[in-house]
């Protein structure tokens, strides 16, 4: 039996798909942002189409693998393989004129506009939807993720800084978007302090977790599941290799610690690294990976710190349940899904205070709160919280206890009452307290 569909919505996915495996140079919380949101809204009743560029590895035109009510199409714009993102603007008019005749093709046409809304995400999707805005007489909500000022603001090399081009297509989707919506009220402050953003248009909306899938899980189940052996002291990082996520940061700290704690069993002292490909292949694709892996010999830490590659979200549960602590070392993030995975599954959470971290991560509740690039403070932060088991157990209950306000129910709660601002006429009473977590639906 089939729903009835109350709404249309596009999402707008440049340059990444939401079906593509996490872990990998451009793939991380914006994946999963737009996965959940599209599978939620589809279990409402809401048609939610993904409007992704291909990039040749898709078996199916049209993949309505990520459940009931939705679509992930692929949209031919330039050649169909995987390019860097500095590369794809000049495919944004090819994306957008495909998307306006697909959607005017007799089997997809339909009376009025095709779609209630557009969503789109990061600065490229936003071009797309300006433009799709004028094609359909829709209004569009932008969600960028990440601002280049930001990342511009802690790039210690040129070729880590993001292009003019890209600081000045954000500017113009703060003044041209109809909504944003940004992670958390520091991310809101950010937008109209740097970009000139109208604060009367910006509405607080968190990502949120899948709450069935990470939840905790006993310690000593979760390790046998991934073949960790029951002594270890497992430090976890997993994200994408790139170097605002500063793990430098936490190798230099390992180090200090092995120098410092020579009564630890260094045997039974792990770093896991998720994300990425370690082989020698990712290594020549990867300047990163291949710098730290270099990093790691140079200071003696090849029994300590394992790059496992990326690993499938059914796994990531059981790797954050077993280990003592996530670390997130990163220069810069507008919000940290890591993290909040993690806290769901009850682990603690220790983090740079740095942008959305700066609100997920609780200081001395929920983990703890450190000086980015500062090796010798995170250091301390590790050292504390595995001397101290009653610590650690505590934080990581709160932790769980936090990370329950932020359901994908309750923040497409949120997207439909902003969605419902633009005229839609579906809407939804959720709201964010004053640190951005969610709070649910009015009764």
């Amino acid at each position: 039996m089939f729903s009835r569909i109350t709404m249309r919505v596009a999402l707008i996915s440049f340059h990444t798909s939401p079906l593509a495996t996490l872990g990998g140079k451009d793939t991380g919380g914006m994946n999963v942002y737009v996965r959940e949101v599209a599978r939620e809204l589809g279990r409402r009743g809401i048609a939610a189409d993904v409007f992704t560029r291909s990039q040749g590895n898709e078996s199916l035109r049209i993949d309505p693998r990520l459940g009931a009510n939705t679509r992930v199409i692929h949209v031919p714009a330039g050649p169909q393989i995987a390019l860097p993102k500095h590369a794809l603007h000049q495919y944004v008019p090819d994306f957008a004129e495909w998307v306006c005749r697909f959607i005017a093709q007799p089997d997809e046409a339909q009376a009025g506009p095709p779609y209630d809304v557009i969503h789109a995400h990061y600065w490229l999707s936003g071009l797309v939807a300006e433009s799709l805005r004028r094609c359909w007489g829709v209004k569009f909500v932008m969600t960028f993720h990440t601002l280049a000022e930001l990342k511009n603001q802690i790039a210690t090399r040129e070729q880590d800084r993001e292009s003019d081009l890209r600081l000045r297509s954000e500017c113009h989707l703060c003044d041209v978007a109809d909504r944003i919506t940004a992670n958390t009220h520091v991310e809101k402050m950010q937008l109209v302090r740097l970009y000139g953003a109208r604060s009367s248009r910006i509405r607080i909306v968190p990502p949120g977790v899948d709450l069935a899938r990470f939840r905790p899980i006993e310690q000593g189940y979760a390790r046998k599941v991934i073949g960790i052996p029951a002594p270890t002291r497992l430090i976890l990082f997993a994200g994408r290799i790139e170097r605002l996520k500063g793990l430098d940061t936490l190798f230099q700290a390992v180090a200090m610690l092995r120098q410092h704690r020579p009564d630890w069993d260094w045997r039974n002292v792990s770093v896991a690294v998720i994300g990425g490909d370690p082989s020698e292949a990712g290594q020549r694709a990867n300047e990163e990976m291949a710098r730290l892996h270099s990093l790691r010999s140079s200071l003696g830490l090849d029994d300590v710190i394992i790059f496992l590659g990326a690993r499938d979200q059914d796994a990531l549960q059981y790797y954050y349940a077993a280990a003592e602590v996530l670390v997130m070392p990163s220069h810069y993030e507008s919000f940290g899904m890591v993290a909040l995975e993690a806290m769901a599954c009850g682990t603690p959470v220790i983090a740079s205070d740095v942008g959305g971290l700066s609100v997920l991560v609780q200081h001395h509740k929920t983990g703890l709160r450190v000086r980015a690039n500062d090796p010798a403070e995170l250091a301390r932060a590790i050292e504390r919280l595995l001397d101290d088991d009653a610590l650690r157990r505590r934080m990581g209950h709160a932790a769980a206890c936090y990370a329950e306000g932020y359901s994908w129910q309750k923040v497409v709660d949120l997207l439909l009452d902003v969605y419902g601002e633009l005229g839609t006429g579906a809407r939804s009473r959720g709201q964010t307290d004053s640190t951005g977590r969610v709070q649910g639906p009015e009764p």
